[in-house]
């Protein structure tokens, strides 16, 4: 199977580049010839590489600056996406697209206010540009009529690039005491684990007897997180117990206090609630959903205990 991998300089490109590599021929255009926010680039560049599968991890994630920068958000996460939908239907190819919790407003909650974790059926309704383009990316996909597995997740992070753990992890070395907001609820999620389910799930179409039959059954949208939710304040207090425990830093763990979001102002209003229902998910490919802490805990035991060539938690 050709496989097409865009966005390989982000965390989840680098980490299906590493999982795709042994299940098929992944080609991964470099920046400058498949640039997604030129738009007929990455058409011509789809049509000549001619793939089976295009898997789309790439996109405009920089949330609060798509508030000022709304077109450009827009070309990358929703005329790319289509783009790339076009085509591979064209093809006969099929797309693997990941979206976002943001699609939601947060506001699912029972008649006692307790958050309930969202359904791929629920109503979509998002409060910031970032989310909005994801969610016009989506649909454009589900319009297109190629073959399509679109999966929301949430909160990634990775011992890559730039993210909520490395961050913490820094911070933990600097500082005696971290505030963080504690009245945003998600489910964590690594990009190793999603590349794993991902490659997971492409092994079944690959083995599948009748293919046209495995895209007739499981065609369509699915939330992809670990099971559990915390804040970013737990999250926090965890990264900082299992780090500690695996001595990824030498002096004592800084205190961590919860604050609310209301401190903490950003140009992107963010989702109080980001839990999604991963029933679907499980149920359709037989996926064992591990809790985000097994998940954590798995991302930082990858990590060299001494690595003195990134200087990160020395």
């Amino acid at each position: 199977m050709r496989i097409l991998l865009t966005g390989t300089s982000g965390q989840l490109g680098h980490a299906l580049l590493q999982t795709l590599d042994s299940i098929g021929t992944v080609i991964v255009p470099e920046r400058r010839t498949m640039d997604l926010s030129q738009p007929e680039q990455l058409r011509q560049v789809i049509r000549t590489i001619q793939p089976d599968l295009i898997v789309n991890p790439a996109a405009y994630t920089a949330v609060d600056k798509a508030e000022s920068e709304p077109e450009l958000a827009h070309t990358i996460n929703a005329t790319a996406p289509a783009v790339m939908a076009e085509e591979a239907k064209k093809l006969g190819a099929a797309l693997i697209h990941y979206s976002t919790d943001y699609v939601f407003d947060g506001s699912k909650c029972d008649a006692a206010g307790n958050l309930l974790p969202y359904a791929e059926q629920d109503p979509t309704a998002p409060i910031n540009v970032y989310g909005q383009t994801k969610l016009a990316g989506e649909q454009a996909i589900r319009q297109s009529g190629c073959r399509h597995l679109i999966f929301r997740t949430s909160w990634v992070y990775s011992l890559f690039g730039k993210n909520f753990l490395l961050t913490m992890l820094r911070l933990a070395k600097e500082r005696e005491e971290l505030n963080i907001v504690n009245d945003q609820w998600g489910a964590p999620t690594s990009a190793g684990w999603l590349a794993e389910a991902s490659a997971s799930i492409i092994a079944q179409i690959i083995h599948a007897a009748d293919q046209d039959q495995w895209w007739e059954q499981h065609q369509g949208l699915y939330h992809m997180t670990p099971q559990g939710k915390t804040s970013w304040c737990g999250f926090t207090q965890e990264i900082m117990a299992q780090a500690g425990k695996l001595a990824l830093f030498s002096k004592t763990a800084p205190v961590v206090t919860g604050i609310p979001a209301s401190q903490y102002p950003t140009p992107a209003r963010r989702p109080v609630n980001s839990c999604l229902d991963t029933h679907l998910l499980a149920q359709h490919f037989g996926l064992a959903i591990p809790t985000w802490q097994a998940v954590l805990e798995n991302c930082l035991q990858r990590q060299p205990q001494n690595n003195h060539h990134s200087g990160k938690y020395n």
